[in-house]
């Protein structure tokens, strides 16, 4: 199936603008047709964190269902979560098209969307006419024009708590300006203290998605603020503004980087990361996974879960199975109780590499 999508599949989806060639695949798994064998079930693959009990650490990241459409679709592909979103409390149309861009010969994406979405309200309708289990995340943002980002943030909490199995407050995204700003210690504590009061006493897990271009400083003062302010983990990285190595004429456009490029930088934070809040905190892995081999990395430097979602573009809907059934293998040839049975072997040499 995935030679099929590889030399098939794909060349017709690329034919395709990237957006259209997205909203096609939405629609695909909107209808129902099977697109893959079953979902792999392997007792070395659970995962218990932030007091979900996950059956595989695979997760479809943020960015492909931003209105929460087809998550229990993603979870029949076999995925262990998906994450929806961003949403913002109000609709908006995102940046001017076109916005997404391949770059074929790097396997990755260029993208400068800017939250579009449709809103919290459409969301929220969705995710309670939900018939299905599963672990299914919401990633709340703010609105581009929003005169009290906080606040939005804050709004995000209080209107999914009780949908989401978890919450991700998305920081990180390099295409709303002024974004990133928040991750700076002064405004990420204001943020924070506000979105943990707002949980109330629900159990709903929050997490915080972070940036992967950051200095060691910056990682340090997110460390301690999410500590201080009881957050349930950390999701390393979104995508890059780093160009290094990329070879594709498409580099130059504006935006943030995902896909294979993105590994290597988003492996050595998520170390970094790992040394910084020691072994219990939960941390999820994102950025340049499209292999066994890669998430199992992403586990060996720190990762308790990880996500994909260039991946996919690139090798289709069987490679969550792929991935699945090569770490299942990976686990009973090593003997291994858990996955995490392999994550302190190699943190340091992650955590010692530059980017």
């Amino acid at each position: 199936m995935n030679q099929l999508y590889r030399t098939i599949g794909r060349k017709l989806l690329f034919g395709l603008d990237a957006e259209r060639a997205h909203g096609l695949s939405i629609a695909g798994l909107k209808s129902g047709v099977p697109l893959c064998p079953p979902p792999v079930a392997d007792v070395w693959l659970r995962v218990d964190i932030a007091g979900l009990s996950f059956p595989n650490p695979l997760g479809m990241a943020a960015g492909y269902d931003k209105n929460a459409e087809v998550p229990d679709a993603l979870l029949k592909l076999g995925f262990g979560f998906a994450e929806v979103g961003t949403v913002t409390p109000k609709p908006q149309a995102g940046n001017p098209k076109p916005r997404i861009f391949r770059l074929v010969e790097d396997e990755a994406i260029v993208n400068r969307l800017g939250f579009n979405n449709e809103g919290h309200a459409a969301a929220l309708a969705k995710l309670r006419d939900r018939k299905g289990g599963g672990i299914v995340g919401v990633n709340i943002g703010a609105n581009k024009d929003s005169a009290d980002r906080v606040g939005d943030y804050v709004l995000g909490v209080e209107r999914f708590r009780d949908v989401a199995s978890y919450l991700t407050v998305n920081i990180s995204s390099p295409n709303t300006p002024g974004l990133r700003d928040l991750q700076a210690r002064a405004s990420l504590e204001e943020l924070l203290g506000a979105v943990a009061a707002a949980r109330g006493d629900r159990a709903t897990p929050i997490f915080l998605k972070i940036a992967p271009d950051l200095g060691d400083a910056d990682l340090e003062d997110i460390a301690e603020t999410v500590a201080a302010n009881g957050i349930d983990g950390i999701i390393v990285s979104n995508t890059t503004l780093s160009r290094d190595g990329l070879t594709s004429r498409l580099a130059q456009e504006s935006g943030g980087v995902s896909g294979r490029p993105l590994f290597a930088r988003s492996t050595i934070m998520l170390a970094r990361m790992r040394r910084l809040v020691g072994p219990h905190l939960p941390l999820i892995g994102v950025g340049g996974v499209d292999t066994a081999e890669a998430a199992l990395e992403k586990i060996r430097a720190g990762a308790d879960l990880v996500q994909v979602y260039t991946g996919m573009v690139y090798a289709g809907p069987t490679l969550p199975g792929e991935i699945l059934r090569g770490m299942g293998r990976f686990a009973a040839a090593q003997g291994l109780a858990t996955l995490s049975d392999i994550r302190d072997s190699r943190t340091n040499h992650w955590a010692g590499q530059t980017v």
